[in-house]
């Protein structure tokens, strides 16, 4: 029997939707197919991110103040009316500092914590009452910051709900921005990445997330984990800043990781006396200047950014309105409908048609870049069971570059017109419905979401960025899916005769493969692979013009040259890494928790493992190259740093064969001299 769906909003504090049907038990709603297949596996991400350190030091802007102005809402009134609520919050702590308390004690005792924090002296309680130390320590920095954010939410509450506001704001569309007690990321956290980074004295962390107004104003449970808003990074003073932004740019890669319906996330650091927000877009970190809690426009500037944050359409603060988290009314089980927008020329309207998914079987795995997703998704949400398309949401290369997802159009329609529908090659590549870009509302008009458009006048050394949304045919999972090594030797055994086919019958390398590259499912007879993500493929030889952005697969030549003519071997190369990676590391989501697991405890212990392969990428291109060359020289070499590594029987056997034919075939002396 087919159950009714009813559309419900998600109460935020429980992740349950109104009030439960009688006679019926109200089901915790399981978020875990949504959140994609290799959830809580954040070890999995780090070594699979180059350095963070050197990445945020390499795209970090600081002092951009422009950043304050993006969660400004959009309504003149309602700016107003957020500037007035901004100004009497910092009236009341002025008048606190003066002595003069009002009859909410709770409010008073908030505000008190936070001019302690602030060095400014309130009147004494007594006389033997001591002066605050110069320098506090981080576990006593966060407190008094979440209770500036509490005496926020507290004002909010009182001025949104009041007949002046009513008439201004819709009550829906506003949110008190309160802190968590226990982050539901940093109770799946198991990155060894940060080991180094867990001194309370000198570190502490917090996340905030997005509640309904008339919510209690106190430290909130853990909500679903789409309504976090912001990672809070507290260090003791300003020499552990910078590591405090390292520690927000990993749990920001897992915020991108764990939301679907992210376009870019805030952040804040805490440190000694005063606070920084960040913006985190797709290839550029932003910073603003300080804000001195110790001085009036310090804390009222600081202020306005949470009143914004409480007030703002939700796209300021950085989710995609046409992804959306929807809770059945019935069943209580949470999916997604996703909006695919088409321009009709003859109107001059955008025009949506909505599909409606309960997985997610790709989740964007890194801090920067397109953020690739993948949905598996139907037309009719009674048939979620049973997709029927695949949808790739990515945020790809625009401008002169031919890379990004036309060009990935471009190229599978040549494949098409190569290879007849009912041909077996035909089945071996994604088959593509539409490529559209996604609209965003923009000052009351629908506009193309790019990065010029979320991101204008601030700073940038990349190329703008367009967001786009792909819909396939529905063929199946990624191999990172897959229950045992068998499926996945034979998907990239497809995928490598889907390779073969497409250079010689019509020219195209591919030159992106990776775990995402490749899908799979089970027909009536045997595992099928099938070839996907042609983002960067090359025809007749010519780079697409954008360099992938994981150094983990890419072939050794084309780390030392990005630019250099590619050729059949660099994707065969690079299926030879891939083979390496899921045998070291777990073929699916289960595997890799496991090793995730057993390798924090090793280190704990002071038993961290050795791992050659994790030098693929770390470090700078020429260095990730040079470690290649080294593990892939001899077979020993190959044997000692990789193969001894492999927990997978079948996989192992690929590997050493792949190895064999690519750098110790007749007259190839090794990789130490590899020149294709």
């Amino acid at each position: 029997m087919t159950t009714r769906l009813a559309k419900e909003e998600l109460d935020p504090a429980t992740g349950d939707v109104g009030e439960t049907p009688a006679g019926t038990t109200a089901a915790k709603p399981d978020y875990g197919k949504l959140v994609g297949e290799n959830i809580g596996f954040n070890f999995m991400l780090s070594v699979r991110d180059s350095s963070l350190n050197e990445l945020v030091r390499r795209i970090m802007h600081r002092n951009c103040d422009a950043i304050l102005k993006i969660s400004t809402p959009c309504d003149p009134g309602c700016c107003t009316l957020a500037s007035k609520i901004a100004e009497n919050l910092e009236a009341r702590l002025t008048a606190v500092a003066l002595g003069k308390k009002g009859k909410n004690d709770p409010l008073d005792e908030w505000a008190m914590d936070v001019l302690a924090w602030a060095g400014v002296s309130a009147p004494a309680a007594s006389v033997g009452d001591e002066p605050e130390p110069a320098v506090w320590e981080a576990s006593a920095i966060a407190p008094c910051l979440e209770s500036l954010m509490l005496f926020v939410a507290h004002h909010i509450n009182e001025h949104v709900t009041s007949s002046d506001a009513s008439e201004l704001l819709d009550l829906k569309d506003c949110r008190l921005i309160l802190p968590i007690a226990k982050s539901s990321l940093e109770a799946e956290c198991t990155n060894p990445s940060l080991e180094d980074y867990v001194d309370p004295v000198d570190f502490a962390n917090f996340e905030c997330g997005m509640f309904p107004i008339d919510s209690s104003v106190e430290r909130q449970a853990a909500p679903a984990l789409h309504l976090f808003v912001a990672d809070v990074e507290v260090a003791r003073d300003f020499d552990d800043r910078v590591r405090a932004e390292i520690m927000m740019a990993a749990k920001t890669k897992e915020l991108f990781f764990n939301q679907h319906n992210r376009r870019f996330a805030w952040g804040l650091t805490a440190s000694s006396c005063t606070i920084r927000a960040y913006v985190f877009g797709k290839d550029d970190i932003w910073a603003s200047a300080k804000m001195d809690i110790a001085s009036a426009e310090g804390r009222l500037t600081f202020i306005s950014l949470l009143v914004d944050w409480s007030l703002c359409p939700v796209d300021r603060l950085g989710f995609d309105p046409s992804i959306r988290y929807v809770l059945d009314g019935d069943s209580g089980h949470p999916y997604l409908e996703i909006d695919v927008h088409k321009m009709n020329e003859s109107t001059g309207q955008v025009e949506k048609r909505t599909y409606y998914g309960q997985r997610c079987v790709g989740a964007a795995d890194r801090l920067t870049g397109r953020h690739a997703r993948y949905f598996a998704v139907s037309t009719d949400p009674q048939s979620m069971d049973k997709p029927a398309f695949l949808i790739k949401d990515v945020w790809a290369p625009s401008g002169s570059s031919s890379a990004g997802a036309t060009h990935e159009s471009s190229v599978l329609n040549i494949l098409y017109a190569e290879f007849d529908r009912s041909s077996d090659l035909s089945s071996g590549f994604a088959r593509l419905v539409s490529t559209r870009p996604v609209y965003i509302k923009l000052e009351n008009a629908l506009v193309k979401d790019t990065t010029i458009t979320a991101f204008a006048g601030l700073p940038s050394t990349s190329r703008a960025r367009q967001h786009r949304r792909t819909v396939m045919r529905w063929v199946g999972n990624t191999i990172s899916a897959a229950d045992d090594e068998n499926q996945i030797v034979v998907a990239i055994a497809d995928a490598m005769t889907a390779l073969i086919a497409a250079h010689s019958k019509c020219k195209i390398l591919h030159g992106n493969i990776s775990d995402r590259a490749i899908l799979f499912c089970e027909t009536a007879d045997r595992t099928k692979g099938v070839l996907a993500e042609f983002d960067y493929a090359s025809v007749d030889g010519n780079s697409a013009g954008e360099v992938p952005e994981l150094m983990i697969f890419r072939s050794i030549l084309s780390l030392e040259n990005a630019r250099r003519r590619i050729y059949h071997l660099d994707d065969t190369e690079s299926i030879l890494y891939l083979v390496c990676w899921l045998g070291t590391f777990g073929i699916n989501r289960k595997e890799r928790m496991e090793y995730a697991v057993d390798y924090a405890a090793r280190c704990a212990a002071g038993r961290k493992p050795c791992l050659p392969i994790l030098s693929w990428n770390q470090g700078t291109v020429a260095q990730s190259a040079q470690h290649k060359r080294n593990h892939m020289d001899t077979a020993k070499d190959f044997e000692v740093n990789i193969l001894s590594n492999m927990r997978h029987g079948p996989l192992r056997k690929l590997a050493k064969d792949l190895h064999q034919a690519l750098f110790l075939h007749p007259g190839c002396s090794g990789a130490k001299k590899t020149a294709y």
